[in-house]
């Protein structure tokens, strides 16, 4: 009886019933009627009680989750619900979401006819990344008479993991590579060149470089062979994260960190499809979660594991320290990606020697936000960090790209 539900059809009918007895003082022919008309609302909720608890498994109910949620995106839900009743019912469904979208009012509506399947999808767009605990999903069938309902429950108990967003990695690899084909074609192109990351040995043509002839495949052939290198595309490439105070600062529901962690992933994404190496590390008091750059097959999920569960821990970011940290951890000359935010002038200029010292070794870009509400001064930091960066982009002008 714990599944049994009196639904406000059968209520309002009582009342009726109820205003006829009333009527029956004044008019006493009325009174056989209002009897007639409460055994008749007594009789149907007993036949509509019978045709909804005289059989088993009258619904089938899936609930399809993805596999994981993609933070900031809109994530899809599908409910697929078959009607093994030998009538059209209606039905109302009630799926314990997780706690942290706040959606006290999600109730869907629909009338299934009998041995019917329908299947119906909702959307869920997550604003934080770790775990999501979805309740029982609560399907509430009733007949055409429509008095009760009777209670379904399924698939207790979910958990769904949020990552950063993942569903986007497409769309923007799709564009890197039509950013390719605007000034050259479509036609792939093979380049040569004179890094240690050998191709084959060939016969000597004139125009080949000299300085590459192979004599000891030279002397076994009796030709004049020469060695012939590929560009070397694996650079390697780091995305440094912020995650002090200043990025806990939300923007349409996201905070300045998760915009980062997002960009993040869908950075590596492109840059490990593009052959060159990618590797992260976050920093606030100390670099911590730090990846090591590679373009290994699980690089990418590495990343995405390492930003699972990133937060931010409320401190002033020691930029000291993460100049320390780059200069023995990255001995390499390496292209930086650094996403911060700096709320003011002065918390700008107390950087910049440090971001200055990191340009020194590395091509460093400084990725931050600007933000509606201090217009002024994030322009102003904007400018400060465009001369910063041409100079740096000067005196980094040697390094290899692709």
């Amino acid at each position: 009886m714990k599944n049994l539900y009196i639904n406000t059809r059968f209520f309002f009918t009582l009342i009726g019933v109820g205003i006829l007895y009333v009527l029956a003082f004044f008019f006493p022919l009325l009174m056989w009627a209002a009897h007639i008309a409460l055994l008749i609302c007594f009789l149907a909720a007993m036949v509509d009680f019978l045709l909804l608890f005289n059989q088993k498994n009258a619904l089938q109910v899936q609930r399809i989750l993805p596999e994981k949620l993609s933070n900031g995106d809109e994530n899809f839900v599908k409910i697929d619900i078959k009607n093994n009743y030998s009538f059209t019912i209606n039905t109302k469904i009630i799926d314990e979401i997780p706690f942290q979208f706040q959606k006290r009012d999600f109730l869907i509506q629909k009338q299934i006819a009998s041995g019917a399947n329908t299947f119906f999808q909702y959307t869920l767009e997550p604003k934080e990344r770790g775990e999501y605990h979805f309740g029982g999903l609560n399907v509430y069938a009733s007949s055409p008479l429509g008095f009760i309902s009777k209670r379904f429950i399924f698939q207790k108990d979910a958990m769904l993991p949020a990552y950063p967003s993942f569903i986007h990695l497409r769309k923007y690899e799709l564009m890197a590579i039509q950013s390719e084909f605007l000034l050259g074609g479509i036609k792939k192109v093979r380049k040569l060149g004179h890094t240690m990351e050998f191709e084959q040995i060939k016969e000597y043509v004139p125009g080949d470089d000299i300085r590459t002839i192979n004599w000891k495949a030279t002397s076994k052939t009796n030709r004049l062979m020469v060695n012939q290198f590929q560009d070397e595309k694996s650079q390697r490439i780091f995305m440094l994260i912020d995650k002090g105070r200043t990025m806990k600062m939300p923007f349409n529901g996201l905070s300045l960190l998760d915009y980062s962690i997002n960009a993040t992933m869908a950075l590596s994404h492109i840059i490990l499809r593009k052959g060159d190496r990618a590797g992260m590390m976050t920093f606030s008091k100390k670099a911590e979660n730090k990846i090591a750059a590679d373009n290994k097959s699980g690089q990418l999920k590495k990343i995405s594991e390492a930003l699972y569960n990133i937060k931010t821990d409320f401190f002033e970011s020691d930029f000291n320290r993460l100049y320390q940290d780059v200069k023995y951890s990255l001995n390499q000359r390496s292209l930086i990606l650094l996403f911060t935010n700096f709320e003011t002038l002065d918390g700008l200029n107390r950087q910049l020697k440090y971001l200055r010292g990191i340009a020194k070794n590395h091509l460093l870009v400084v990725v931050f936000s600007k933000i509606r509400n201090c217009r002024r001064s994030s322009t102003k930091i904007l400018k400060i960090c465009r001369r910063f960066m041409m100079r740096s982009l000067l005196k980094n002008s040697n390094l290899k790209r692709n």
